[in-house]
């Protein structure tokens, strides 16, 4: 059966105690609940929650002191602090004394059911550590093996071990579905950061305007809906690692602050000009090319050095096939811990199918084609007839890549050996342009001017393509850009 979480809601007043339980209560989710501090405390050192529900004034103890006695007992498990009075000084002493967030009351049920969901992750990510395994020593509930014993991934186990006791920033780059966070969390693991706050904040799922406020936070009035104060991820996991996922898709107003933490340790929240000094180690991950962003101007070349100070490249799966029959163990095995359900093996000929396989989506493409062969397995054993069927394809059978126009190239060798007879310095940049004005424009066109279905199809997000069809008309001298649309009702984005 799946883990279920545990949430303990410690609250004087038994209406709110019921309600909040019965809203948050779910398949994954259970809900305990206290009226007192020490009644709190006693579940707390039987049962560790994943997540603690903090009121501020309780009959024994204030919610404040009681924060501190749980991190005393637990120092891994989240505590939100929930109060009937938005006191600034509430919010900051609150957060200095280790609480993931700060909720007033009457509580946003959508906000609290979000923020709840976050402390589970952090939980998880906290208790759950990422280390460097072997088939030999199949990892159980309590870890996250990486898994491989090929060369490429050696080179990774070596990076780790490099860089673990450092506090240098790290910067992982690869392919999507490689392990980045897995490794990051590795990273982490083996720090002497482990035993404080570890989070980690995906940079491409939360929206420009809101990636400043969610990392640094926000004063009251810094923008319309900020109606009190939000204590920020940097300052939350002060003493912590925090690990900025797709990094690549971070806005230049955001990358400047983030220059200058990782430069002073120190930063602002939005619309304040209080400084705030911090102490958080920083990892960053991501599936673009930042050099080659750099030199296109959509990544900041200071923060890329600041960066670039230890850097590993995670191989892909098809670079590491021999690692694919421990994976699939490991997956098997999962399943079983899961579900009940046993796997004797995998057959020569299945484990063959999947070695012969690309894998475009990685690690994380292998998982999902052996949770599929998992549930079409009518015995104990999976064969080639339980797998996808496009792992079941013969890499001769597979449809050959259009080959690239033959016009196409002519034009850009043209275009290249004309601007080197006319002595051009800026050679990359100017060719650059030209590509993506042509490529950009016919991809477009064919999404119907739809810009999230044109950076689905260029495999890049939408943010970045904004910003090289800006910068495609910056360069150009073109006055005008291309008209916007975003798909759904709205005419521009």
């Amino acid at each position: 059966m799946p883990h279920r979480s545990l949430a303990l809601i410690v609250d004087d007043e038994p209406n709110i105690r019921l309600t909040l339980k019965q809203q948050l209560q779910s398949d994954t989710l259970n809900v305990a609940v206290a009226g007192t501090v020490r009644e709190a405390l006693e579940i707390i050192r039987a049962t560790p929650p994943d997540v603690v529900l903090l009121d501020v004034r309780l009959p024994d103890m204030s919610g404040l002191d009681a924060c501190s006695r749980i991190q005393e007992i637990d120092r891994l498990v989240p505590v939100v602090i929930m109060t009937a009075f938005s006191r600034t000084d509430v919010a900051i002493e609150a957060t200095r004394r280790g609480a993931f967030d700060y909720l007033i009351k009457p509580l946003d049920l959508p906000q609290l059911r979000d923020v709840v969901q976050k402390a589970v992750q952090v939980s998880r990510l906290r208790r759950v550590p990422a280390i460097v395994s072997s088939s030999e020593q199949p990892a159980g509930d309590d870890v996250d093996p990486i898994v491989g014993n090929s060369l490429p991934m050696q080179e990774v186990y070596k990076f780790i071990g490099r860089v673990a006791a450092n506090d240098a920033p790290v910067l992982i780059m690869g392919e999507s579905g490689t392990g980045k966070e897995l490794v990051a969390r590795a990273v982490f693991h083996y720090s002497h950061r482990r035993d404080k706050p570890f989070l980690a904040i995906n940079c491409a799922a939360i929206s420009e305007a809101l990636l400043e406020s969610e990392l640094f936070g926000h004063e009251r009035g810094a923008f319309t809906g900020a109606d009190q104060r939000r204590i920020g991820k940097f300052e939350q996991v002060n003493g912590g690692t925090i690990l900025l996922d797709e990094i690549g898709d971070m806005s230049p107003a955001t990358q400047a602050k983030a220059l200058r933490l990782l430069q002073q340790q120190q930063f602002e929240r939005v619309g304040g000009n209080t400084t705030i000094q911090t102490d958080v180690r920083i990892i960053a991950a991501t599936n673009r090319n930042l050099p080659e962003m750099v030199e296109a101007g959509l990544f900041r070349r200071d923060l890329f050095y600041r960066l670039n100070v230890f850097t590993v490249q995670l191989p892909p799966l098809r670079q590491r096939l021999q690692d694919i029959p421990d994976l699939a163990v490991m997956f098997l095995n999962q399943i079983t811990r899961q579900t009940g359900r046993s796997f004797r093996h995998m057959t020569a000929e299945a484990l063959a199918a999947l070695q012969q396989h690309d894998w475009p989506g990685n690690v994380r493409e292998l998982e999902s084609a052996v949770k599929y062969a998992a549930a079409h397995c009518t015995g104990d054993v999976i064969t080639p007839d339980c797998l996808p069927e496009v792992c079941r394809r013969r890499p001769d059978l597979r449809e050959p890549s259009k080959p690239v126009d033959d016009d196409a190239k002519i034009d850009i060798a043209a275009l290249t050996r004309q601007l080197l007879e006319a002595g051009s310095t800026n050679v990359y940049r100017e060719v650059s342009t030209y590509v993506d004005r042509v490529l950009l424009a016919t991809v477009l066109d064919h999404a119907g001017g739809n810009q999230q279905q044109a950076a689905e199809m260029l495999g890049i997000s939408r943010m970045t393509l904004r910003a090289r069809l800006r910068q495609s008309v910056v360069d150009s001298g073109e006055k005008d850009g291309p008209v916007e649309n975003s798909g759904g009702t709205e005419a521009t984005g």
